[in-house]
């Protein structure tokens, strides 16, 4: 397994990092469990949540994800092995904290204990905003509306990650899901301030999806704030095994929810297929293409894979040790070309 620097913190994570997202509802406490064991044994260090996790999220299920990390850190005493990420929830849940879902200083310290309980440790390495309490550009929206709304000022949300960093519930913040310009606002407030400034962003990156590389690239390289890619892909149709849309396995992602439709358009489909022939066309399988694109990329800290089986998981961890010729790449980028954002 690889390392790499989290941000100026001076600690490294596993550029293979454990997304949990399907825990508490395609898999059970005891897959969670075991999904934790094998990623620890081969080197895996970086354990990734939300407070509104399982997904596709409801009331009911809420906070179950990081029930299943609680009991396993009880059970295993493993928890200097492991960086503990979660995310506090933005605008739009109503049954997260009394629908009062902001990142005031009160807020902060609310959705941070109830994650803290649940996981039952008494820090959190890294908390992340899970997306802007401000309306602009996140979960596929292209073609920027300028709306005016209220949202937290950004000194005043620094201030409250400063608090519990003082009260020692938390160690570092990251962002996610957010833009080229939030991100510079905020470092440029952190060091201004002298307020804690964020170490990671977390957004969608694949290679369906690399709106990221056109504003925020740049951003993660020069001011140290590195990429958790998430959705590395594309919701399991970089694998290839829907197979162009024709074939919908039992159990997964895409079969059991409709939610899911940023990568279910016909150029998702297509363009899939060419990623997994050339895949096969180098002798690898479209999953470990998929996963060592993004692992060679110098703006991406840890690549956050999931998985809901073990041999899922298994080749998803196999992807740290491949790397991907010129040849390859050059591949990639010719049909990348053809169609830059497929599925923003």
């Amino acid at each position: 397994m690889q390392y790499r620097p989290l941000g100026r913190t001076g600690e490294s994570v596993s550029v293979i990092g454990l997304g949990t997202m399907t825990w508490g509802q395609q898999n059970t406490e005891a897959e969670a469990h075991t999904q934790l064991d094998l990623s620890v044994a081969h080197g895996v260090n970086l354990i990734d949540a939300a407070e509104m996790y399982p997904v596709p999220p409801k009331p009911e299920t809420q906070g179950r994800t990081e029930e299943c990390i609680g009991t396993w850190l009880k059970k295993t005493g493993q928890r200097d092995k492991v960086v503990i990420a979660t995310k506090i929830t933005g605008p739009g849940l109503s049954w997260i904290r009394d629908d009062a879902r902001t990142f005031t200083a009160d807020q902060l310290v609310r959705a941070a204990e109830g994650s803290l309980r649940r996981l039952q440790t008494d820090t959190i390495d890294l908390y992340q905003l899970h997306w802007p309490e401000r309306k602009t550009n996140f979960f596929g929206r292209l073609g920027y509306r300028h709306e005016d709304s209220a949202f937290t000022p950004f000194a005043e949300v620094l201030k409250g990650l400063q608090q519990l960093v003082d009260q020692g519930k938390i160690r570092h913040f990251g962002l996610s899901n957010e833009t080229p310009w939030g991100l510079m606002q905020t470092t440029a407030l952190a060091e201004h301030l002298g307020l804690p400034r964020p170490v990671s962003i977390q957004n969608p990156y694949n290679l369906l999806n690399r709106s990221f590389e056109v504003g925020l690239a740049e951003c993660a390289i020069r001011e140290d704030v590195g990429l958790l890619a998430y959705s590395p892909l594309a919701m399991g149709v970089l694998s290839g095994k829907y197979k162009g849309g024709t074939v919908m396995p039992e159990k997964a992602r895409l079969t059991l929810f409709d939610r899911f439709q940023r990568y279910r358009t016909p150029a998702a489909w297509s363009i899939s297929e060419r990623y997994v022939a050339l895949a096969h066309d180098h002798g690898l399988t479209p999953t470990t293409l998929a996963l060592a694109f993004i692992n060679q990329q110098p703006f991406v800290t840890s690549n956050l894979i999931g998985a809901t089986t073990e041999a899922q998981l298994l080749e998803n961890l196999a992807s740290a040790e491949v790397h991907l010729s010129k040849d390859v790449l050059r591949e990639i980028e010719a049909i990348h070309a053809e169609h830059p954002f497929p599925c923003p």
